[in-house]
């Protein structure tokens, strides 16, 4: 317990750290939330001279002067209110516009291997959901806390200036009451957590569905969806129940004391001496102040489920920032690779997997010249192009690049020296042009944009759309189709102008006169180029400078295109499946 409790110590000093830059914006808020606990409890303090004098005295002065004094009184009430709602709303939105900003920014350095192990819903879940509660903590809940429990600390005063005796009675409560909230404190806390975890399965269970539309309406998988939603969501209504529920006993249950403690003040006053010594005025200025802070304290209460969730949102948030950026420990800077790729002894395996990936695979690519990787789903050819940029980092042996270890580059200038067209084209929601520019170094002419659009035969479809380039692409490519997402990646590619090249399945989802207009297009900007071509399709590789078989993770034949036909191995049972001389 005492290492949560650390913990939990450990979040909120790291949060306020967040408060320093905007600490003179605090400061006015917490002067206006103190001025407006202030402005009333000076109100109820004159409510002794209202009643004793102006009424008891028949001295029509007093309320004449009352009739102005309390306009006054509510304009300044007023003005307070403002300025603490105001600025404590402009520190809680900034912290967490710059939280949200560094969580946004820390998910593009943390390595692929975290992406891998963390849902993209749950992610989205921490920047939206989780950045929301700790909104909600920083302004309103803060709020509520400094106000009235400056409300409460001048209510207290009141009653032991007009009778110290009967506001022992109210302090006698207050151990009692921070024993309640510290159990419902913890109970917040559990249940808080539990909130954050059912909304990253609500999300993620509402992206898969969003994202993989159109198979789930394709195999009629509406009632399984529908059903799989419902068993998230309802947990999600079960959790944020829980929470309604503590906070509605535990603010039932302090009311209950503070009642009892205001009947026990009632009881001490109807005794003589107590009677003798207060005035009607007074009295109803203590019995006042008494059941005005049953409202401060329901308040305190409430707010504290808010303030234990903002908490437990920051230590989400702090969990994500916590994480690991990609090691970068390359010093050496490399301009414009020459392209000779070397392999040597590598072995990996993936996180939380036994079975390695690749098992001693060695392999050597000369500059200018073109390597092709065959073999079956699940063979280790995607993998080796993950380590050569580095997505992950592989155990034993050397990758070298240029007669250097890739480790020994700076990530950035490592990875600027690849061009990559994957089978999976990720495209943004934006025009096609911005698309293809998308990662070109430096401000890319329109000439070079027209140059690559013309290579890669992205003009036999955009000359056809009203607004050509400049439309938009739609959410990762939809309205387009799985040819044209593949034509733009390659003109991305063909823009970038990279020293090496890796196609992983680049001409998939072509039809055969598109492929043949992209193989040429590929073919020209393979000259000079070192390539890793990556296929099932053997026609597209047929003029490789060498074939690498892949099985299990292992290298098993090696040769040129003639060569491994002739040797009857492998390769010549793949060849003879997909051209049809089986028999």
């Amino acid at each position: 317990m005492d290492s949560k409790k650390a913990v939990r110590q450990q979040t909120f000093r790291r949060l306020v750290k967040y408060l320093k830059p905007y600490r003179l914006a605090f400061a006015a808020a917490v002067i206006g939330m103190i001025g407006y606990a202030g402005v009333d409890t000076f109100f109820f303090y004159h409510i002794e001279t209202l009643i004793d004098d102006g009424l008891g005295q028949s001295d029509p002065t007093i309320l004449l002067y009352g009739a102005l004094f309390v306009p006054f009184v509510f304009l300044l009430r007023g003005f307070f209110n403002f300025i603490s709602t105001y600025f404590l709303s402009y520190v809680g939105f900034r912290i967490v516009t710059v939280m949200r900003q560094q969580l946004f920014e820390h998910l593009m350095r943390v390595p692929v291997s975290y992406h891998d192990k963390v849902s993209t819903g749950e992610l989205i879940s921490k920047i939206t959901y989780d950045t929301q509660q700790l909104a909600e903590a920083c302004s309103k809940a803060l709020l509520t806390l400094i106000r009235d429990g400056a409300f409460v600390i001048g209510l207290l005063g009141l009653m032991a200036y007009h009778s110290w005796q009967l506001s022992i009675v109210f302090l006698l409560i207050g151990p009692l009451i921070g024993k309640v909230v510290s159990v419902v404190s913890r109970r917040f806390r559990q249940v808080s957590s539990r909130i954050q975890t059912a909304m990253g399965n609500v999300t993620t269970t509402a992206e898969q569905m969003i994202n993989g539309h159109q198979v789930v309406v394709m195999f009629e998988g509406q009632k399984r969806e529908a059903e799989r939603f419902d068993e998230i969501n309802n947990v999600t209504r079960q959790q944020n129940m829980k929470l309604v529920s503590t906070r509605a006993i535990s603010t039932s249950v302090i009311q209950l004391i503070a009642s009892l403690s205001l009947s026990m003040v009632l009881v001490i006053a109807s005794l003589p001496t107590m009677l003798d010594d207060l005035t009607p005025g007074a009295f109803t200025a203590l019995l006042t102040a008494m059941i005005m802070l049953l409202r401060p304290l329901k308040q305190l209460t409430n707010v504290n489920a808010d303030f234990q969730r903002g908490l437990a949102a920051a230590a989400s948030i702090f969990a994500v920032l916590d994480q690991k950026k990609e090691v970068d420990t390359g010093k050496r800077v490399l301009d414009r690779a020459q392209g000779e790729i070397h392999f040597k002894d590598v072995t990996f395996s993936y996180p939380d997997t036994e079975e390695p990936a690749l098992k001693n695979v060695s392999f050597s690519v000369k500059a200018g010249h073109s390597v092709a990787l065959v073999g079956r789903s699940g063979s280790g050819k995607s993998t080796i192009s993950s380590l050569l940029t580095r997505f992950y980092d592989y155990e034993t042996g050397s990758i070298e690049l240029d007669g250097h270890d890739i480790r020994e580059y700076t990530l950035k200038s490592l990875r600027r020296q690849f061009a990559v067209v994957s089978q999976s084209v990720t495209l943004f929601n934006d025009t096609i042009a911005n698309n293809i520019a998308y990662g070109a170094a430096g401000n890319v002419s329109k000439e070079r944009i027209e140059e690559a659009v013309r290579l890669a035969y992205v003009n036999e479809f955009t000359d056809s759309l009203p607004n050509g380039l400049d439309t938009m692409a739609g959410e990762n490519g939809v309205m387009l189709s799985g040819g044209q997402r593949q034509r733009i990646a390659i003109a991305r590619a063909l823009l970038r102008d990279a020293p090496v090249l890796i196609l992983d399945e680049a001409t998939s989802a072509l039809d055969t006169e598109s492929e043949r207009h992209i193989q040429q297009a590929l073919d020209n900007l393979q000259q000079n180029r070192t390539s890793l071509v990556i296929a099932h399709r053997l026609s597209t590789i047929e003029n490789a400078d060498e074939i690498l078989v892949m099985e299990h993770g292992r290298v098993i034949e090696r040769g040129t295109h003639d060569d491994l036909v002739s040797q009857g191995g492998a390769y010549a049972q793949l060849h003879n499946m997909q051209f049809g001389g089986l028999e």
